[in-house]
Order: structure tokens, then C-alpha cells, then sequence
């Protein structure tokens, strides 16, 4: 197949098109798009047309190896870069094999009409995704501009932030930019109308102040525990941040948290960057369970949980940059699993409570290096009529980055 040319088209247009594109669509043998893209192109004697399949991504392959032997363009809207069918092909054919040819993108003209700049604004697309993924970018005082699914999500989006406390978050939706029909309708997400958006429209949003859990909306290592749902078996916010500091996540890599219990290192490791992805692995069903609620709570609904046990329940996953293992190290060829599947590169850290667990801990430090760790940490807590220090029970910890 000849490499495909995906053209952006604006409102306006072919006659907004400059010539280059217009040349492309008007040679192409075949020219793919949405329904309304198409409408917007002149009609080309002899030029085959076609609509995208559905679903989209189980017969997309198939769908462009039809085409073979035969030059493709597809139109689509505005910048194709900007969560649009563009990346989608690129995924599938590979960059040699795809040529992009951008208009402005609705990202660009809501920018405009809110007079936002590049610098001072995150994109968040929901297009195809679970809500819940908008969570993870919320914090005071931060501007975002959601690019929406469809007519109803400005509706989910208001009741997302009424749930999560930022029911005063001023919200701006903006449809149909860029053509005759353009509209903005303003308000805040505890007032939000309950009646359908026009279908195309991008959401401004200026996040308030929560109310809630003071600080769940950081996106530092160290969530207050109370942001979780747990039965005990969760690592502790200091200890989370001393293991996320040596874990050092990297926008891209992957993490294995094993016996994550509620699944607080996973989390955050996503929350740190939207490009890092993480898997769970938990024994217990209720617990699987409740990592998956606490991902979507804390706007990481694409957490993999992995229900079983380890080793046994690593074995057919994705090598990992980097693996927490927060319980459950004295089990025979667990840490001999995970050290051989990381990556070169890759960093592990352990964390142990009992001696059994130190003591083996001691072994793999002695054989591999690293650094070991004994963390004691002690809160303010009432004695009588009196305050003093609590000791918590002191955790070992051993860090290592696989240099071979």
C-alpha cells in the first residue's frame, strides 16, 4: 500500500483547504472519512468513497488492507495529531507509512475563544476514553480544555467534579467552533444544566478549590491514605514516597505492583505522568476489586489488575521497568521472578516488616548491592491528658536499579 495521507479539513471546508491538499484529495483513488467529512469534499469522477467501519479498532486492519495497491487519503477534522484517526493509523502502519497534513485544530480555536495560552492550559481528551481519566488532572486554580466524546459529556464531566469537590470549577462549552454555529454556554459544574451539549464541543474548565481530602489532588508521591479505600493492607504515605522516589517513574515505563493490597504505588506511579502504565497484581478478590474502584476514584481507570498469585501470576506479562513489592517477599522465586523480568535499567524496591523478610532482604543486598533502608517513623499521639510519640513498626527497605 502506498503510504496514506491524512489531510485535517476546518468548518469551512474545501475551499478553506490550501492547494496542496486540495490537489492530494483530488488524485487520491480512495478517500476515507466520517460521513461529515466527506460531505464537506467535492465529488471526484471515478474516486471511491468510504465511511470508517465499526467498531473502528477490530476491523480497521482489515478495513485498510482492502485497500491495497491503491492511493488512500483520509479527511478528518482539524489537526488529525490531536486525538484523531492519525495517531490511530500510525499505530497501525507505522510513521514511514503515514503523511499528515494538519488544519487548525479545536484545540487552537478553543485557546482563542478563551484567550488562553499554549503555555497555560492542559488538553485532556475523553474521546473514546473512560471519564474517570479527567480526575488525575484536577487541582486548584488549573485550566484544562477536555475535548469531549459527544453531546452528553460536558454532562458527565459536571458530575464528575460535583463528586470529587470541585463542584465550583467554572465550566465553558464550546461547540461547533470555527463555523456559523458557534456557541458558548458558561456556568460552574454544581449548576450544570441536565440536557445534551451540541455533539461537537470542547470544555473549558478553571478548577476551584476542593473540598474532600486535603491534598488528594496532588500529583506529588504521597497521597494522604485516607484518598484510598482500604482494609489496612496499604502502604502508608511516607513510606509510599520513599518507594515512589526510588521507583523513579518515567513517562512511558511500566511498573508491576505485586500483593498491591490497595493499589496505592500503582496509582500513583500513573498519576505521575499520563503516559505511564502500571499492572496490580493482588490475590485477593476483594481487594483486586477495590484497586480498581480506588484507580477510577483517583482518575486512573486504566490501572490493569491482575487477579492471582505471585510468582505463579507473573508469568505472560509485560516486562517492567520498574516493580514494587510490598508484601509477601519471603515467597519461593518471587524475587527471583521479578529481578529477572526487569528490564536493564529498571529499578526494584522491596519493602519488608518481619525479620523472616529482612533477613532475606540482607542476602540480596549482600549478593546485589542496592541500598537498605530501615525506616521508623513515629506520630504525635495522646498519652493520658497528655502527647507524645507513637512508633510505627519499622519497615526494611531494599532499592536496586538493574545495571546488567
Amino acid at each position: 500500500m502506498s503510504p496514506v495521507i491524512v489531510v485535517g479539513v476546518s468548518a469551512e471546508g474545501w475551499d478553506a483547504l490550501s492547494s496542496t491538499a486540495q490537489r492530494v484529495i483530488e488524485t487520491a483513488d480512495v478517500l476515507v472519512g466520517g460521513k461529515r467529512h466527506l460531505d464537506l469534499m467535492p465529488v471526484i469522477p471515478a474516486q471511491t468513497r468510504d465511511t470508517w467501519p465499526r467498531p473502528l479498532k477490530d476491523n480497521l486492519a482489515s478495513f485498510m488492507a482492502s485497500y491495497e495497491g491503491q492511493s488512500v487519503v483520509v479527511v478528518a477534522s482539524g489537526d488529525p495529531l490531536v486525538s484523531g484517526i492519525a495517531t490511530t493509523l500510525i499505530d497501525l502502519l507505522g510513521p514511514d507509512e503515514v503523511t499528515v497534513i494538519p488544519a487548525i485544530s479545536s484545540v487552537a480555536l478553543a485557546r482563542a475563544q478563551m484567550k488562553w495560552s499554549a503555555e497555560s492550559v492542559d488538553v485532556v481528551t475523553l474521546v473514546g476514553r473512560d471519564h474517570a481519566a479527567l480526575l488525575r488532572y484536577l487541582s486548584p486554580g488549573r485550566r484544562l480544555l477536555v475535548l469531549s466524546s459527544d453531546g452528553s459529556t460536558p454532562g458527565s464531566v459536571a458530575a464528575l467534579l460535583r463528586v470529587a469537590g470541585f463542584g465550583e470549577t467554572a465550566m465553558s462549552v464550546l461547540s461547533d467552533l470555527g463555523t456559523p454555529e458557534q456557541a458558548r454556554l458558561d456556568g460552574r459544574a454544581d449548576a450544570w444544566p441536565d440536557r445534551l451539549s451540541p455533539a461537537l464541543n470542547v470544555i473549558a474548565l478553571v478548577c476551584a478549590r476542593p473540598t474532600g481530602v486535603a491534598g488528594a489532588w496532588s500529583s506529588t508521591s504521597g497521597l494522604p491514605d485516607e484518598a484510598f479505600l482500604h482494609d489496612g493492607q496499604l502502604t502508608k504515605r511516607d513510606l509510599r514516597a520513599s518507594a515512589m522516589a526510588r521507583l523513579a517513574p518515567v513517562p512511558g515505563e511500566l511498573l508491576w505492583d505485586v500483593g498491591a493490597g490497595a493499589g496505592s504505588l500503582a496509582i500513583e506511579w500513573m498519576r505521575s505522568d499520563p503516559r505511564c502504565h502500571a499492572i496490580a497484581i493482588e490475590a485477593q478478590p476483594e481487594r483486586a476489586a477495590r484497586i480498581a474502584a480506588n484507580a477510577s476514584r483517583l482518575g486512573v481507570p486504566g490501572l490493569s489488575v491482575v487477579e492471582g498469585h505471585a510468582p505463579e501470576a507473573l508469568s505472560g506479562l509485560a516486562a517492567p521497568d520498574a516493580i514494587f513489592i510490598g508484601g509477601g517477599a519471603t515467597e519461593q522465586g518471587l524475587i527471583d521472578g521479578c529481578w529477572h523480568a526487569l528490564r536493564r535499567g529498571g529499578r526494584l524496591v522491596v519493602h519488608g516488616v518481619t525479620m523472616e523478610t529482612e533477613v532475606v532482604l540482607a542476602q540480596w543486598y549482600a549478593r546485589e548491592g542496592g541500598e537498605l533502608t530501615r525506616i521508623s517513623i513515629e506520630r504525635i499521639d495522646h498519652i493520658g491528658s497528655f502527647t507524645g510519640w507513637k512508633p510505627a513498626r519499622a519497615v526494611t527497605q531494599w532499592a536496586i536499579e538493574k545495571v546488567r
